[in-house]
């Protein structure tokens, strides 16, 4: 019973159990008010997507996530515990010391049907990066993320001026019920859109060199191929399986090939979307 209610008397009980009810109701309140408070500071600060996008990350199944010197064979396994930002790796910083990326043969990796020019780094999205003479960086979708999405209904890309974030939203493509943000690679302002008609979608003025946390060189074709294994897998979870291991497999056709619910949930899986 509560004191407004008829017939409350007050004993030690009662004030035992009052005692512990408004003590609970205290630390509710102010564990709300708390999440209030740093959910606003976010959004003022402009780190609510750098917020959203480590929860996200965490939410990845293990497989999802590998240390990319893992992928090249240099660990025999291990998951990644920065998100995807190897700048902030000690792991990566010392295998770097010890042995620097190799240098490409040629001037693009090309297997399973694709290509990916050797003049650029990768994110982990399937978005690319390459660095112009001016010191802006251009950002389109690799030859994977074009052939899987095919063409799109419409494109959302972000206003000239505006400040993408690293892993935030860089632009959402639309097709069918799908509405599906493309993780921007980097941190930098954006100077002028292309679009899917365009060989790329955003020219950035970069907020730092610094881009050791994207692919690049020799660390491109280990990455395509675990990209193939994650896409057989997504397939495989979504009640479908191609065998991809007996030469080249397009995955325009795979996707082409899938039905809408199961085409929608392997577009989740390989864009990194929990």
């Amino acid at each position: 019973m509560l004191p407004w209610n008829y017939g409350f008397h007050w004993t030690l009980g009662t004030m035992i159990f009052m005692g512990a009810f408004y003590t609970v109701l205290a630390i509710v309140a102010a564990t709300l008010i708390s999440a209030a408070w740093r959910s606003r500071r976010h959004l003022r600060s402009g780190t609510a997507e750098e917020v959203r996008w480590h929860s996200d990350f965490h939410d990845l199944p293990a497989r999802d996530r590998p240390c990319r010197h893992q992928l090249t064979g240099e660990l025999e396994y291990r998951d990644c515990q920065n998100s995807f930002d190897c700048r902030q790796c000690d792991t990566h910083r010392t295998l770097l010391e010890q042995r620097p990326p190799s240098k490409p043969d040629g001037k693009s990796y090309e297997d399973f049907g694709m290509t990916f020019p050797l003049d650029r780094m990768y994110h982990r999205g399937h978005t690319w990066v390459r660095r112009e003479r001016n010191g802006t960086v251009t950002i389109g979708l690799d030859d994977f993320g074009r052939r899987l999405f095919g063409k799109p209904d419409s494109v959302e890309l972000p206003r000239k001026g505006q400040r993408i974030r690293l892993n935030g939203a860089a632009w959402r493509i639309r097709k069918g019920n799908l509405d599906q943000p493309v993780l921007s690679p980097l941190n930098g302002i954006v100077l002028e859109t292309g679009g899917p008609d365009s060989e790329w979608y955003l020219k950035v003025r970069p907020a730092h060199p610094d881009l050791r946390h994207l692919l690049e060189g020799s660390e491109v074709q280990f990455w395509v191929a675990g990209e193939m294994e994650r896409l057989q897998g997504a397939l495989s979870a979504a009640g479908t399986a191609p065998n991809m291991v007996n030469g080249p497999t397009d995955v325009a056709a795979i996707a082409a090939a899938c039905p809408t619910a199961c085409w929608e949930a392997v577009c989740g899986t390989m864009f990194l979307r929990p």
